[in-house]
Parts: structure tokens; sequence; C-alpha cells
């Protein structure tokens, strides 16, 4: 153990995770690599929880973060802030969604926090409708609509929660059904769910799940669920934080796979929009956003630092179309993980769009997942120089895939080597 772990467990909570049997120091990192603190290079393909989005240490962004830090590094929301405006007039733009208005925060869980209040408050109903195997971040409202038990740590909660069918397309009870036929079942589902209830507030839903393992549903589903919440009067918000600002390479924002019965009431994003600064935020038509009748500002969120690299990054993203190289290199590192997945007895499923990829694991020859395999194959990736994540629904045994959204070629085929060769190692 080294003499920073045993600092860090003396002064941090229990449940605080740490990755590795011998917890790995990140000191520094530049384009898709990062380097620890004995000096080994490491090809990163999870970039701080889907966070590094660009790169590391892109020059676009540490240079407009020195340059506002500065000028002035803090004001609060009470003050005007150009930075922040010019941010908002381009995510607003870039929505979808039509009047729209922006609030940024600090991280993912305190965007989807403002928008179960924005939901609660415009509907007079603390009734939510989640997704099964959903999470949405460690705040006493986020956990309480976590549709995921390793995540959610309470049963108390100030919303009422109600799960729907649908966010994961290969287990459950429809697994076995057509696309088609899938999406019937849950909206028939949905249905069902809702002439059990009084006027629930809003659905939320990832549009690929995050810490569930980077599952989803077919295209299409959240736009036939919306013509169900449309005549309830019930809004949709989409939990972008994972899968915003192109990583999916198909689309920008992940609701455009469901683009049919038109774009969410409220979005939120978090993560990548920052490349590592502490950016949130939610998008809403402007009778939503506009609906509370009190007082309420942010300290910290639309911080001008913050903002000047989320200018300086999403910029970058679009002026080197890198959803468009998500959707080229992250087709092709889905192919070769396909074919390492196909060699080994414990890959149930690879799946994923654009670079968002999941591998599941199972014991061999049976359908249960194998969390203890999930961990082996983390260290030994490790050991053979990449990081990865992992997640899962019932049981933690899904591979995290999510690079910065600049990788090349070379690198992807150098990752998918990687982890083959750990796979071969933990098997």
């Amino acid at each position: 153990m080294t003499g920073l772990h045993e600092r860090h467990l003396a002064v941090s909570p229990e449940w605080l995770a740490l990755y590795y049997r011998r917890p790995l120091e990140l000191t520094h990192g530049e384009g898709r690599h990062v380097w620890d603190a004995d000096g080994n290079r490491y090809l990163d393909f999870f970039g701080g929880i889907l966070t590094t989005m660009t790169a590391h240490a892109l020059p676009e962004v540490t240079k407009a973060v020195a340059e506002q830090a500065g000028r002035l590094i803090h004001s609060s929301t009470l003050y005007l802030n150009r930075p922040m405006v010019e941010l908002a007039e381009r995510v607003a733009s870039l929505s979808g969604i039509p009047d729209a208005r922006v609030f940024f925060t600090t991280s993912g869980t305190e965007a989807n926090d403002t928008a179960l209040l924005l939901a609660t408050a415009h509907r007079g109903s603390n009734q939510i409708l989640a997704m099964r195997n959903s999470y949405h971040g460690r705040s006493f409202s986020a956990v309480s609509i976590t549709g995921n038990r390793s995540w959610s740590t309470t049963s108390l909660s100030p919303l009422q929660t109600l799960y729907v069918h649908g966010g994961v397309r290969g287990r459950g009870p429809y697994a076995e059904l057509s696309d088609e036929r899938f999406i019937k079942a849950c909206v028939a589902d949905l249905e069902d769910l809702l002439g059990h209830t009084r006027g629930a507030a809003a659905l939320i839903a990832e549009p690929v799940q995050g810490v569930g393992g980077f599952t989803a549903p077919p295209d299409g589903l959240y736009a036939a669920f919306r013509e169900v919440l449309d005549r309830h009067g019930i809004l949709w918000i989409s939990d972008e934080v994972q899968t915003g600002w192109g990583r999916t390479g198909d689309h920008f924002w992940g609701w455009q796979a469901h683009a049919a019965s038109g774009p969410p009431d409220i979005l939120t994003f978090a993560k990548g929009i920052g490349n590592g600064m502490s950016i949130g935020g939610v998008v809403a038509r402007a009778e939503v956003m506009n609906c509370l009748d009190a007082n309420s500002i942010s300290t910290f969120g639309g911080s001008p630092v913050t903002m000047a690299a989320g200018l300086a990054n999403l910029s970058y993203l679009l002026e080197h179309d890198l959803q468009g190289n998500a959707r080229r290199v992250g087709g092709l590192l889905i192919e070769r993980l396909r074919a390492v997945g196909a060699a080994s007895a414990a890959v149930r499923e690879v799946r994923g769009r654009g670079l968002m990829i999941g591998i599941e694991l199972v014991r061999p020859g049976t359908d249960e997942a194998d969390p203890d395999a999930a961990a082996a194959v983390l260290e030994a990736a490790r050991e053979g120089g990449l990081l990865i994540g992992k997640g899962g629904g019932h049981n933690t045994s899904v591979l995290r895939i999510a690079p910065p959204l600049s990788l090349t070629v070379e690198e992807a085929e150098e990752g998918a080597a990687i982890l083959g060769e750990a796979l071969r190692a933990a098997g």
C-alpha cells in the first residue's frame, strides 16, 4: 500500500471507491494518454468517466482557462457573465429545443436535481417515471430515481418513483422480441403503469444507460413513449450527461435516435462539455424553465473559468468533427472488440455506438453476470497499459469503454489488442 493510499483511507469515507488492487495516482496526461506517479504510461479508454471528451491537456482549453483565470476567476450568477451567455447561446441553439433556456450547474447530479425541480414544480406532482437499470447521480433526489441497486443507497425519497421497462434491450421479459414488438410491449407497459397513477411529473431517461453498462433500447422507443406522455401532459427529461456532444457518433444528442415525436422538454448535460472542468446544465423550453416562482441563483454554476473552458472545448469538437470521428473510429473499434469477444467464452455481448462501448461478461456456458471476471480484466488491462471502466445492472460485469473523441485508428487498434490479451489473461 502506498503512502498516498494510506493517507486517502485515513481521511476518506469507506464508500469512496477506488479502482484496482493497487490504486493508481495519475499525475499528467496528453492527448489520449495519461501517466502515473511511477512514470507508467497508459492509453486512456475511460476519460475520467467520459469527462475528458476531446483530449488530455488540449492546448485550446488550457489556454482559455489560463487567460480567463488571469482576468477573473469567479463572480456568481448575480452578475452578468459574458462567457456564460456565449456558451448558453451555443448550447441552446444546438439543443433542438424551441425557445430554449439554459441554466448551468457544476455537475450532472446537480443538473438532474434541477430538472426534477422544474418538472415537479411545473406539473405540481412529485411522481417521477424512471427506467429500470438507470443512474442519474448521487444526491438524495437523484439516488431516489436511480434504478440500479448498486448505486441506490437509500429507499427514502422526496419523490414517488415508478420504474418503466425499456432501457435494457438484451435482458428482461421482452429480450426475445423483435425491436418492433419490444417497443410495443414497453409502450403497453407504460400505458398500463399510467393507468394506476395520478399525474406523473416527468419521465427521465438516459438514451444510453451509462453506469448501467452502456445498454440502450431500439431507436424510436422514447419517441413512442413521448406520444403517450404527451397525451397525459407528462414531461420528458433526456439525461444526456454521458451521451451528449456527439459521443454516440450517429447523433449529437442521444435523444436524436428517438426524434420522431420531437425533442425532449428538458435536457440535462455535464461531463464532456468541460473536458474535465466542472460544468453541468439544464436546457428547457421557456415555459418549463421559467415556472419557478421563487428566487434561485448558482454560486459556482456558470463560473467564468469553466465557461471559457466549455466554449473552447465545444469549438474544438465542432471544428474538428469529433462526432464524425467517434462514428468512424468507434465503428472500427466495435468491430475489433466483437472479434475479440467472439474468441472468449466469457463475453456475452459487445454493444454500443460511437465511442461508447460495453463488453458484458458472464460465467462461461451461462447467462450469469460475472463481476469477478470484470474486475480481473480491469486489472489485466491496466497491466497492459490500458485504462477502462466497469458497470452493469444486477452485477458490475460490463467493461465500459469511452475514450476521448479524438481517438485515432492506431490507438483504437492498440486498445483492442490490449483488451484481447486482458480477456485471455483473466480467463
